[in-house]
């Protein structure tokens, strides 16, 4: 039996606020802080939103006002970005901005960056994609030691700084977790990243194959204890497997739609592509289904692979908000209390897990996920 780490679960939510673009945005704001209330008063632990720039397919409220916002409502709970394209932006004002938004959430925030992948926003800030590793670094490196306090040097193209202090500092010092979808990139996240937070695009058999590249490579470069291992899903839960799938299906399809017009596919291992009937989409990729599907979906993930907090994502653009709420009602009530009700196993003793005869996910034909998602 895989030995528990001590560490508690913890379960989130990740609001996006995407919208369709015609969508009054007041009215949007609105119902998206009624999730946040229902989020908070269900008992769930952390927040969550994304970034884009340009996104053409919908309207999307950027990272720092959002969050900045949802953190009045959402008292206690940890807020975080998933993610920040630091590779986008001035490591000055992200340090600076994420100091002040960890203050704004009571020394409470989660710091998410990643890469992206879209041409249209690199092409936006003007640079070329080839220097995005070499600016992610850079930058990262610079935010750390601004959140230091000690003296930080850097003499790059986009920022130079000559010995320079931060005043302008987190509460409480963010926990970096780095988004990957690729191999290199789930390696870049074991050297550079407290943890790897773990993407819900990319099929539960490609993350447990992951997932040992990333202890591999965590071990290799010497570093310490995993805090934490977040993972993301798609999850809708309702009273039956038949009501979820009909109120999630439409949505879930049309999102992924988008991600396959902005390449969101190209950049995971392998040969997946999001242009494909729901059905194949969905299978070892979404939760769809009762609490009980749901829960035989997710708990192998803290038993298994260790993970420690769930990040669920059930609203998506064009939802009815009271579907969503229904689905998060569901989750909150019936499916957080039990992930919470034992500790994930430590990470290390997860990496081999799969390999057990006994192992739910010994195929993909019989993973939860399969099954849950129709």
């Amino acid at each position: 039996m895989a030995e528990s780490s001590g560490r508690p679960v913890q379960v989130g939510v990740f609001l996006t606020h995407q919208q369709p673009a015609d969508r009054d945005p007041l009215v949007a704001l609105d119902e998206q802080l009624r999730l946040v209330r229902a989020a908070r008063d269900g008992g769930l632990d952390s927040v969550f939103a994304g970034q884009h720039h340009l996104p053409e397919s919908f309207s999307h409220i950027q990272p720092l006002p959002w969050l900045a916002r949802l953190a009045a409502d959402a008292d206690g709970m940890r807020i975080g970005t998933g993610i920040h394209l630091l590779a986008l932006h001035n490591p000055v004002d992200t340090a600076e901005s994420y100091a002040g938004l960890d203050v704004v959430a009571g020394g409470r925030s989660v710091f998410g960056v990643g890469l992206g992948y879209r041409e249209t926003e690199y092409a936006a800030f003007g640079i070329p994609p080839g220097d995005k590793v070499r600016r992610f670094t850079e930058n990262l490196r610079i935010v750390r030691e601004l959140w230091s306090g000690e003296p930080v040097h850097a003499d790059l193209e986009w920022c130079r700084l000559d010995g320079v202090r931060a005043t302008t500092r987190p509460a409480s010092v963010p926990p970096v977790w780095m988004a990957a979808n690729s191999d290199g990139a789930v390696r870049r996240a074991a050297r550079l990243g407290d943890t790897w937070m773990i993407n819900p695009h990319a099929t539960a058999g490609t993350v447990r194959r992951q997932l040992e590249l990333f202890h591999t490579e965590r071990a290799a470069a010497g570093r310490g204890p995993l805090g934490e291992l977040p993972l993301m899903r798609e999850v809708y839960c309702a009273p039956t497997r038949e009501r979820a799938l009909e109120l999630a299906r439409p949505h879930l399809a049309s999102k992924y739609a988008v991600y396959a017009d902005w390449g969101q596919d190209r950049v995971l291992p392998g040969k997946d592509s999001f242009r494909a009937g729901y059905d194949d989409l969905a299978r070892d990729r979404f939760v769809v289904g009762s609490p009980e599907d749901c829960l035989a979906a997710l708990l192998p993930w803290r038993d298994e692979l260790g993970v420690d907090h769930f990040v669920l994502r059930t609203d998506w653009a064009g939802m009815p908000v009271d579907d969503a709420l229904a689905s998060l009602d569901l989750l909150a009530r019936e499916v957080a209390p039990v992930l919470r009700s034992r500790p994930a196993v430590r990470p290390d003793a997860a990496v081999h897990s799969s390999d057990r005869k006994d192992s739910p996910w010994t195929s993909a034909s019989s993973s939860p996920s399969a099954t849950t998602a129709g």
